[in-house]
């Protein structure tokens, strides 16, 4: 008899059975041999110290061949549940080196990143996973297995690690999320988006970067970004949304704000809630995404001096855009110059008034107009 060694996730208990899980090499260990017994010992040992040192025996016993790879995910295991994550990596690069394709190896070694709070290490190990998973995905059916038997396997393997694939995945997002660099955010999310090419994950990661460099004001790398997704995929919301609000601001580019903001809420229309969001995730992200476009378009309008349409297209994004502070107030504040540009200066305080009662970066600027609106001396009627 024989027995696989056990490839788990540290993170969770909840895996399929590693014989059909594991993607890599498979080490067997006949059942009873010297390995069998050692491993029996290492397992049984609640000693950290006595733990190591088996390890080290076993190490030593076995200094080459496939019983290596089980020495080095030994030491892993023990050294992520001691905390000591350097040394983590150190032993999980030893057991790439011996092993390129193993994936429950990048899956640890993303969870000793994650803990650590290391997040280029994160996304280095992250980029071998996908590397992993595509030369499987790419890889032809071994000697002796049809076609249809090896679409089978590849199948039922990576249906067993779906689990471990949405771990990385939202790590590797949550991490990108809390850098506070934007522009390095917006690194980390382009890296994550090519890990992921032509699918939904990939496609959220680009419109996150190009987010993170507009908040940067880098703007060119921001068009250069957003400019390249959009030519893959013409009709991704996000995108016509970001492309269109930055747009509206410059004078030369209107015309394309105005087609890209209308773009934008003709596809919303018929949009379909995607399966991780909720309903009322859903219901909050299509009210942003449509004010977004009214916003945009009130904004083409004041440049264009077009104010009564501006007026009614900043007043139907209002509402909709009252769950996200800073879009609100900015909307408001375009507003105000809105009706000011109207002369309807009572509204123009009240939109302004709106802007400043939050606290965002119009909040001091929406505040000057108010004191400027205050001290602005009433304009006589002509008497005949």
């Amino acid at each position: 008899m024989f027995r696989l060694r056990t490839l788990v996730a540290l993170f969770s208990l909840t895996f399929a059975p590693a014989a059909r899980a594991q993607l890599g090499k498979s080490v067997t260990i006949p059942a009873g041999s010297e390995a069998d017994r050692q491993l029996s010992a290492i397992n049984a040992s609640s000693d950290p110290a006595q733990k190591l040192q088996l390890i080290d025996q076993f190490s030593q016993a076995h200094p080459d061949g496939d019983l290596q790879i089980v020495a080095d995910e030994q030491y892993i295991s023990y050294y992520i549940n001691a905390k000591q994550y350097d040394k983590a990596f150190e032993y999980g690069d030893k057991l790439f080196a011996l092993d390129p394709n193993n994936y429950s190896n990048a899956v640890n070694m993303v969870r000793a990143a994650n803990e650590k709070g290391d997040t280029e290490k994160l996304y280095a190990y992250g980029e071998k996973s996908a590397a992993i998973l595509q030369r499987f995905k790419a890889a032809p059916a071994p000697e002796g297995t049809s076609s249809d038997n090896w679409t089978r396997t590849q199948t039922e393997k990576l249906e067993s690690i779906k689990d471990n694939e949405n771990y990385i995945e939202q790590s590797l997002l949550g991490a990108a999320y809390a850098v506070k660099d934007p522009n390095k955010r917006a690194n980390y999310f382009l890296r994550f988006a090519n890990m992921h090419p032509d699918t939904a994950q990939g496609e959220q990661a680009l419109t996150l970067a190009v987010s993170s460099y507009q908040q940067a004001q880098n703007r060119a790398k921001m068009q250069e970004v957003a400019n390249a997704a959009l030519a893959k995929n013409p009709n991704s919301v996000g995108l016509l949304l970001v492309l269109a609000d930055d747009y509206s601001e410059k004078p030369d580019q209107l015309d394309k704000a105005e087609a890209y903001a209308k773009k934008a809420s003709t596809l919303l229309d018929n949009a379909k809630k995607p399966e991780n969001l909720t309903d009322e995730q859903w219901k909050q992200q299509i009210s942003v995404q449509k004010g977004l476009a009214f916003s945009a378009l009130g904004q083409v309008n004041i440049e264009k001096k077009q104010n009564a349409a501006a007026v009614d297209n900043l007043t139907k994004a209002a509402p909709l855009l009252k769950s996200n502070a800073a879009l609100y107030a900015r909307n408001q504040y375009r507003l105000g110059f809105a009706y000011l540009n109207l002369k309807r200066n009572s509204e123009a305080k009240q939109a302004f008034t709106d802007a400043a009662s939050l606290d965002t970066p119009y909040k001091g600027p929406a505040q000057q107009k108010l004191t400027e609106l205050s001290g602005a001396k009433a304009i006589p009627k002509k008497t005949s």
